[in-house]
């Protein structure tokens, strides 16, 4: 199947306006809504705090959690 050049024009057309319409710039005022305690991945923060210690000792890794420190990690 071959297409003309007028209907790859169009489809080229068509495909810039499609991955352009997903772009959205967010106030700052509209920020607010993000940070809302439903927004959370977890609904209790001391259990996935737990949870998440737990698994960065049997990994044996720590870091990319965005907390800060340094240490040896062993407490």
């Amino acid at each position: 199947m071959k297409l003309s050049s007028k209907s790859m024009s169009t489809l080229l057309v068509v495909l810039l306006l499609a991955s352009s319409s997903g772009c959205a710039t967010v106030k700052p005022w509209q920020k607010g809504l993000l940070a809302k305690p439903e927004m959370a991945w977890s609904s209790n923060p001391l259990e996935a705090a737990i949870a998440q210690h737990q698994y960065f000792a049997k990994e044996a890794s720590t870091g990319g959690d965005g907390s800060a420190g340094g240490g040896c990690g062993c407490n």
